[in-house]
């Protein structure tokens, strides 16, 4: 029979002729993502009437303070109350021969934060009705990861022979991964680990894989001048195949988007950098989008912002980390003529649009859709008619038409003093407003993503 490799069993204890005081599980290793625990218990107290119980406690690092709330039921009625147990388990007034069971569950049992339990227990009553037992619980204490755990009977009394418990280490990772972290998903070739946020990338077994490392686009500036604010360019685009990677933790940064510009004449914020980094590893950084600028010259980044409309200005250079192939592109111009439109930003497959002489912002830049098969498994960056981008670059910003943002998630550019952020785990850059003199909101960069793949 196949085994399961994301639920490993760590220990069980079963008690012998003797008894037990408690069941303990001591030097747990953190090398899991939860714990579960499933059990068979009895107690060895008489002195409880019929249809009664003897409740469990539990210990987490030698700290039992918990509280929570306990639902129960007998087949005639439901009860609700507070508790700082676990269950009941079956004691000598019950069926001959017969053990309450359950299961406990752990999650994230290696965090630096307050631990939840959950229980679902049963308890067969002298033979004439059986609770059904559902546990929720807090232990504010400990704070760190469990490494022991102790159950036993309260106040007194000790676990019988025969009672057992076991626990089991829980992964993360889909059924049949090699790996854990982020989010899981697989097509008929490939596992793929997706990454909206930061986190930690653990193969359980030597792995070649394929990187995406996209960086958070840049964010647009804030203006009350006649002239109108360009788009921001696209975070870095970087694609790397066949990485060699270790049964080691691999760190994984998502950068987030540039900020919109929050006081006047000001430009937006530098999207942040995405990387995948580990010991022994070549470190994959893709760098954030460049930001832009109202008035004077914009950002470079991954891709560069768009130029402003005062006095011409160009756009900002791409690719700032200077790898090949590059990361993306440079913005498109500004347009100090009629309506003062404003350069698009570029994105990691194109050059921004620079503004008309026609009136219109200049269009962002196309992203990339070379990684467009990861997109369509994952449910990731943006779909254009089955075609998947990521890192589009903002549209600039003008008095009659704002540019269009860049497929990839770039945000659109305006000619009504709107804001339209890039669109988030894109990469994409922030889109410039415009319109008639007075303030001229920015707008936001989109978050970056990193999605690893690897074969079945």
């Amino acid at each position: 029979m196949a085994t399961n490799p994301n639920m490993v069993p760590i220990k069980t204890v079963t008690v012998g002729s003797g008894g037990a005081a408690n069941i303990e599980f001591t030097s747990i290793p953190a090398t899991f993502t939860d714990l579960l625990m499933k059990y068979s218990l009895k107690s060895d107290t008489g002195n409880l009437p019929a249809g009664s119980q003897k409740f469990i406690v539990m210990t987490l690092n030698s700290n039992s303070g918990s509280s929570g709330r306990q639902l129960q039921g007998d087949g005639s009625s439901a009860s609700s109350s507070s508790t700082v147990n676990i269950g009941g388990a079956n004691d000598p007034n019950t069926t001959a021969n017969t053990f309450s069971n359950g299961e406990l569950y752990i999650p994230n049992y290696t965090s630096s934060n307050a631990k939840s339990v959950s229980v679902d227990n049963v308890v067969e009553n002298n033979g004439t009705s059986a609770r059904n037992q559902l546990y929720a619980l807090l232990y504010n204490s400990p704070t760190s990861a469990v490494t022991s755990i102790s159950i036993s009977p309260e106040t007194s009394g000790s676990f019988v022979q025969h009672s057992t418990a076991t626990l089991y280490g829980i992964t993360s990772a889909g059924y049949g991964a090699y790996a854990t972290g982020g989010v899981i998903i697989s097509d008929a070739s490939y596992y793929y680990h997706t990454f909206f946020s930061s986190g930690t990338f653990t193969p359980t077994q030597a792995l070649t894989a394929d990187c995406l490392v996209i960086a958070g686009g840049g964010g647009s500036g804030r203006n009350n001048m006649t002239n109108n604010n360009p788009g921001a360019g696209a975070g870095g685009y970087r694609l790397l195949t066949s990485q060699s990677l270790t049964t080691t933790a691999y760190t994984v940064q998502v950068g987030g988007g540039g900020a919109a510009a929050t006081s006047d004449t000001n430009p937006g914020a530098k999207g942040g950098n995405s990387y995948l980094s580990g010991s022994g590893f070549t470190t994959i950084t893709s760098t954030g989008g460049g930001y832009s600028h109202p008035i004077s010259a914009s950002g470079t980044g991954g891709s560069g912002g768009g130029g402003a409309s005062h006095n011409n200005q160009t756009g900002a250079a791409g690719n700032e980390g200077g790898y090949t192939p590059v990361e993306g592109y440079a913005g498109g111009s500004g347009n100090d003529g009629t309506n003062y439109p404003a350069g698009g930003g570029g994105g990691a497959g194109g050059i921004g649009g620079s503004g008309s002489s026609g009136s219109a912002g200049g269009n962002g830049g196309v992203g990339s859709s070379t990684a467009s098969s990861w997109g369509l498994v994952t449910g990731t960056g943006q779909n254009v008619s089955g075609t998947v981008y990521y890192a589009g670059g903002g549209g600039g910003g003008a008095a009659v038409t704002g540019g269009s943002g860049g497929y990839g998630g770039g945000g659109a550019g305006s000619s009504n003093l709107a804001t339209n952020n890039g669109l988030s785990n894109t990469g994409g850059g922030a889109g410039g407003s415009g319109g008639t003199p007075g303030q001229k909101n920015g707008a936001n960069g989109g978050s970056g993503i990193v999605i690893i793949r690897y074969l079945k």
